[in-house]
């Protein structure tokens, strides 16, 4: 089977998107599927900041592995066209990205939007990563067909 990238889009590349990757990644180990690839960028980022603590820690009381040596990267056009699918977070984001052909949003495929907890206290990163784990099993069903 030929390798893809899945590419999860958010702000920031701080905190849901990171989350999002972690989470994909380690459903996909868990599935045994390897020829998918996920990584994640920023539409209003700098590159190299960190992966925000709380996501951290939500993904780490979650028991989801995630690089510690995370950094952010800013979306760029070769990301965008080299990604099998762009995964955003909000409908807004993929109305920012509409002049690619391979975007969608978590509300496309589930139904939900992913908010964005910056800021927030450790709960709000909690939701998130409950909401984003929730909405996998259709991700993947969605846009990795051959997996089930």
């Amino acid at each position: 089977m030929k390798h893809r990238k899945v590419l999860f889009v958010c702000t920031g590349n701080t905190c849901r998107s990171p989350m999002a990757e972690a989470a994909l990644r380690a459903e996909l180990k868990k599935r045994k599927i390897r020829w998918y690839t996920v990584a994640s960028a920023g539409l209003s980022t700098e590159d190299g900041h960190t992966m925000s603590a709380n996501s951290r820690q939500a993904l780490t009381e979650a028991h989801i592995p995630f690089d510690e040596n995370f950094c952010t990267r800013q979306l760029t056009p070769e990301m965008a066209e080299e990604a099998f699918c762009i995964v955003c977070m909000t409908e807004r984001q993929r109305d920012a990205l509409s002049m690619y052909t391979n975007v969608t949003s978590f509300y496309a495929l589930c139904g939900k939007e992913i908010s964005d907890p910056y800021g927030q206290e450790i709960d709000a990163y909690r939701v998130v990563l409950r909401n984003i784990r929730e909405c996998l099993p259709e991700v993947i069903r969605v846009l990795l067909p051959k997996v089930e």
